[in-house]
């Protein structure tokens, strides 16, 4: 694609010949102009970018990944068959001189021999809502019911640089949008975007691999940059444009290189590396992206089978306090390098999941995830515009990611029953309760034998906590003994996957794998009426919470064992007073 001609014409190499060695630097400033090759406009730092690249290889720069295993030719499902064969149709009905392409994640996901059903339509000559409103006229002619169509306007301030399109064909959603080219003015990072060529289409895309086509009207794959296959099948993660370029241009494009170098295991190459640890794409990360599109990647990559390597990615690139933003004034302080303490609990939990081979739901898994990550920073607190304390790990799910408020009370229940568990998993792997009436976390837990205290505490923890009490116990395993999360070594995650066993059978041995489905003896009114009592209040849930704890310490007890020995204890708290 490149030539020795446009290289020349560039007067980029000033006078050097091709046997310079390349530093990967430019060496004349580069200013953002246009250049023109078969009649089409490209800025002038993407040919810049090209002969670098071009230079890159013929040097001998290879990725050290092996190879990837990628398929000559698309197979389609026959859903998809049905879904390009009516847009053929239209297109033939309307006599449209039309190129229909699928764009991007589907297609490098399909030469990879995977299934994807997020289908993208990139279309070279109207807008896709205009197509839309054809699909509809011809099910119109046909006698078919037409389809509703979703509109997503476009938003430039946050990035957001093309109106989208949707409706439903065969039951799948399809998403259509117009090829574009982006033109700047000068000081300006939004660009003025116009219909474009599928090879402009192409070049303003994150990544190499997510800049392929299937052409529907040939049923070709098309690479219209020269490196999509190429980089797909070394395991490359590359911009089509410099990366400072691209990253400013939408800079949540770094968090995607970050997920899809986890998700692929591909090689980010140092060019990119460097654009994304650059000040000016931090600042340009809080500035110009919504907080709600920098969560959903995030989400993405904690639910995602490489979730520690994402987290390596962004903490390595100096980008974890850009995306996990802190409040002002926390206590007690946080270091700057406390992300590298998060991540290696994540490394931790996750290396203890695999040990145990505890088998978690995808919501347990990601929230199992999430708290790991963040015991670090359980316990530090800030005070809000209301003096009022609240945790920092409320602040980073509600306000740096804004994640739904439930998985930022969720995380923070797990850290709450993690500070329980450690001071209930001495007891049970002791077998000596002698001091268990010291702890203080429950108030007044009820006379009874200490032998059965354990039990009523294990009872409260697993009941406050449901079904996540696995979560929050391995949680727990990483921090007892005082144990060193980075201490990931065979003899370590052993002793680990002990203490999680043995509490996981002593729970099971007493029965209270599910407790909270345990419903109460005496229910409210039943107190109030036995307390003779006209109304609720604060003493009927005393004696509910009391009534709790008896059910767990007796768990074969009956109605009228529990009634009688809440009459003995009136009668004493009367003798009392």
């Amino acid at each position: 694609m490149i030539r020795g001609k446009i290289i020349t014409q560039l007067g980029w190499f000033n006078g050097s010949s091709f046997a310079t060695p390349f530093t990967g630097k430019p060496l004349v400033p580069v200013l953002k102009t246009t250049f023109k090759s078969n009649n089409k406009l490209f800025p002038r730092t993407h040919i810049l970018h090209l002969c670098c690249r071009a230079m890159s290889n013929a040097n001998g720069t290879f990725s050290s990944n092996p190879p990837v295993a990628v398929k000559e030719n698309i197979d389609l499902t026959d859903k998809e068959k049905q879904i390009f064969n009516r847009l053929l149709e239209v297109l033939h009905h309307f006599k449209l001189e039309t190129n229909l392409r699928v764009a991007g994640g589907w297609v490098r996901d399909k030469l990879l021999g995977k299934e994807c059903y997020d289908i993208d339509i990139a279309i070279d000559n109207m807008l896709g809502r205009e197509f839309c409103e054809r699909v509809n006229e011809y099910l119109t002619s046909t006698g078919e019911e037409t389809q509703g169509i979703g509109v997503i306007q476009s938003n430039p301030d946050q990035s957001k640089h093309l109106e989208t399109a949707r409706m439903r064909l065969f039951d799948v959603w399809i998403d259509f949008v117009n090829l574009r080219s982006e033109d700047y003015a000068e000081n300006s990072r939004i660009p003025t975007m116009q219909f474009g060529s599928a090879e402009q289409d192409a070049f303003r895309r994150d990544l190499t691999i997510n800049s392929l086509f299937y052409n529907i009207n040939t049923s070709k794959v098309e690479d219209f940059t020269s490196r999509g296959l190429q980089d797909l099948k070394s395991g490359k993660i590359v911009t089509p444009l410099p990366p400072k370029e691209t990253f400013l241009d939408d800079p949540l494009r770094v968090l995607r290189a970050i997920r899809f170098s986890a998700r692929f295991e591909f090689e980010m190459v140092e060019e990119l590396k460097v654009a994304a640890a650059d000040n000016d794409v931090k600042s340009a990360i809080g500035d110009k992206i919504s907080r709600e599109r920098i969560g959903h990647e995030i989400d993405l990559m904690v639910s995602g089978n490489q979730s520690v390597k994402a987290m390596t990615h962004i903490s390595e690139l100096g980008l974890f306090w850009v995306v996990f933003t802190l409040p002002k004034n926390c206590e007690p302080l946080i270091l700057e390098d406390h992300d590298k303490i998060c991540v290696g609990y994540m490394d931790a939990a996750w290396k203890q999941l695999q040990e145990v081979g505890c088998v978690f739901s995808d919501e347990q898994r990601r929230l199992y995830l999430y708290a790991s990550l963040f015991i670090p920073l359980r316990k530090t607190v800030y005070l809000d515009n209301k003096k009022k304390t609240i945790p920092v790990v409320n602040h980073i799910f509600r306000n740096s990611l804004k994640l739904k408020a439930s998985d930022a009370d969720d995380v923070m229940r797990l850290h709450s029953t993690v500070e329980k568990f450690l001071l209930l998993i001495p007891f049970v792997l002791s077998g000596d309760n002698t001091q268990i009436g010291e702890i203080k976390w429950e108030a007044d837990v009820i006379d009874v034998d200490l032998s059965l205290k354990l039990r009523i505490l294990l009872g409260l923890v697993v009941r406050e906590i449901k079904d996540f009490w696995r979560v929050a116990l391995m949680l727990s395993t990483l921090l007892h003994d005082n144990g060193s999360c980075f201490e990931v070594n065979d003899v370590e995650l052993g002793k680990r996957r002990q203490v999680f066993k043995v509490v996981e059978e002593e729970i099971l041995k007493l029965g209270l794998e599910k407790v909270w489905e345990v419903k109460p003896l005496i229910n409210g009114k039943e107190i109030i009426k036995i307390l003779e009592l006209g109304k609720g209040g604060p003493v009927v849930s005393e004696w509910q919470r009391k009534l709790l704890q008896w059910q767990l310490a007796y768990p074969s007890g009956n109605v009228d064992e529990c009634v009688d020995w809440m009459t003995r204890q009136m009668q004493l708290k009367r003798a009392r007073t």
